[in-house]
């Protein structure tokens, strides 16, 4: 079943929880979004609050996918950027899917309603993101039209003798 999204929705306490819980499950399964396992919501709660504290002065957007059950599935921030040569593209953080959702196109459903969404941003004429290299995440950006543009070797720290690339990856939007 499709995932429902919603581009800027209020912040309810069942939504904060809701992105607590599915960054924390992402994370746990080994997703690739700034944390390695194990975590709980709470080790995960000051991320989420930088990003809440952004929304709340306007220099991010949070795009959600909401499964059948209308459980968090899916969440995407786009993020402006305050430099006034580099207004003319966005940012695109903490993209996930449920891993109870994954190997059935929502990745895919969840880029292309944050590229219909920034679409609708003035002046915004591409979105820029970065992956952690060694999980073959270039590979599924790229299918989904993203470019690699660079690539910062051993530039994120797993852990210990686990080092892996930061790869920037576009999406020109004309």
């Amino acid at each position: 079943m499709a995932l429902t999204f919603t581009l800027d929705p209020a912040i309810t306490p069942r939504l904060r929880d809701g992105l607590l819980a599915l960054w924390a499950d992402v994370s746990n399964s080994g997703g690739a979004v700034g944390f390695v396992p194990p975590v709980t919501p709470e080790d995960i709660r000051p991320a989420l609050l930088r990003h809440l504290t952004a929304m709340a002065d306007g220099t991010s957007r949070l795009l959600v996918g909401h499964d059948e059950d209308g459980r968090v599935a899916a969440t995407a921030f786009v993020t402006y950027n305050s430099h006034p040569l580099m207004k003319h593209w966005v940012w695109l953080y903490t993209v996930m899917v449920h891993p109870r959702h994954q190997g059935r196109g929502h990745g895919r459903d969840l880029l292309a309603a944050a590229e219909n969404a920034v679409r609708t941003m003035d002046g915004v004429e591409a979105v820029r993101l970065t992956c952690r290299g060694g999980l073959g995440l270039e590979r599924f950006y790229a299918s989904c039209g993203y470019k690699e543009v660079g690539r910062v070797p051993d530039a994120i720290r797993v852990a210990p003798g686990d080092d892996r690339d930061d790869v920037i990856m576009l999406l020109p939007l004309a």
